[in-house]
């Protein structure tokens, strides 16, 4: 199933949200409305603001708060973005030139504190201390997510505990936000809330492994970046770490030698050494673990299109090639 039928049940929501952003988006000041508009306009799954209006609908919710909320999971998701490619100096996302690559690290840096700051001043607006605690820990949490990460680069002993706080941490924290407030906007019981929240957390999870994959057997017009970017950036993702501990001693030392230095001149062998360990089938079926645990979180929900849909959206994030 695609993402555009499974986002069928909230199209007219989804239509919603987009006002919204396009709304928060205005600044007087010009250059913050050309790079905040480019990242926002330049595509992506939009599955965290997605989660955000169906878990809501799961529980029944009728108004529309649940839109702001979403382009607040947007704004936040967004501003992580600009930072990270500055950070890993990316130059291609969605299959478009990087904002930094655009306009420079200092506009993106920048505008990625506006869009911080403005995400705050929505969630502000709500009104429900519940809904501005979940979101402020997650920011800080993904916040934190993204230092760890910087400490592993380059790091060829980081194991597989050490790598999946990062994935839960950087990524992961906003899937599970993002299912969490829909519920708090249900008014759902403080049960279902966390089985949400869990939900979402093991979504993103399985969303971050399948990325991993997908960095040493996707292709670049459908993932949309440079293949192999990770190991360029020195970062310990879970296939190089399956090699290092289940490969041969000549394999584990071609990826550790790669992850130490960085850069792309290793990627022939280090994607041989990938494929014939069996790395990728590992991180393969820890996403497909991470997405029965997912579909396991919400038995507890009442019958609906929207339960199907969440059920739907863990075998998409599991199967996707991009």
């Amino acid at each position: 199933m695609t993402l555009e039928q499974l986002y069928a049940l909230i199209g007219p929501d989804m239509k919603a949200v987009d006002a919204v952003i396009r709304d928060r988006l205005h600044s007087d000041v010009v250059l913050v409305r050309q790079v905040a508009e480019y990242i926002i306009g330049s595509g992506g799954k939009r599955m965290r603001p997605a989660l955000v209006l169906l878990a809501a609908g799961a529980l029944g919710y009728e108004g529309t708060r649940h839109h702001e909320m979403a382009a607040v999971v947007e704004f936040i998701h967004t501003a992580t973005l600009l930072h990270d490619d500055v950070v890993d100096e990316s130059a291609l996302r969605r299959g478009n030139d990087t904002a930094n690559a655009m306009f420079g690290n200092a506009a993106s840096v920048l505008v990625g504190d506006f869009l911080y700051s403005r995400a705050f001043q929505m969630m502000v607006m709500v009104d429900n201390m519940r809904v501005m605690q979940v979101l402020s820990d997650a920011t800080n949490i993904i916040a934190e997510g993204e230092v760890l990460q910087l400490m592993n680069c380059h790091d060829a002993d980081v194991d597989e505990a050490r790598y999946m706080q990062v994935i839960h941490y950087k990524t992961a924290k906003l899937f599970e936000a993002a299912a969490q407030l829909g519920a708090i906007l249900g008014q759902a019981t403080p049960e279902v809330e966390a089985a949400l929240a869990k939900y979402g957390m093991h979504l993103g999870t399985a969303f971050q492994l399948i990325d991993d994959v997908l960095d040493y057997s996707g292709q670049e017009a459908d993932t949309g970046k440079h293949i192999g970017d990770d190991l360029a950036e020195g970062k310990p993702t879970l296939p190089l770490i399956y090699v290092m501990q289940h490969g041969t001693a000549e394999q584990a030392a071609c990826v550790r030698k790669a992850i130490e230095a960085g850069g792309r001149d290793d990627f022939p062998d280090v994607l041989d050494a990938i494929r014939k360990s069996g790395a990728l089938e590992h991180a393969r079926a820890r996403a497909a673990h991470e997405g029965d645990l997912a579909r396991a979180s919400i038995q507890c929900l009442g019958d609906s299109n929207f339960k199907k849909a969440l059920l739907q959206l863990t075998l998409f994030a599991v199967e996707r090639n991009h």
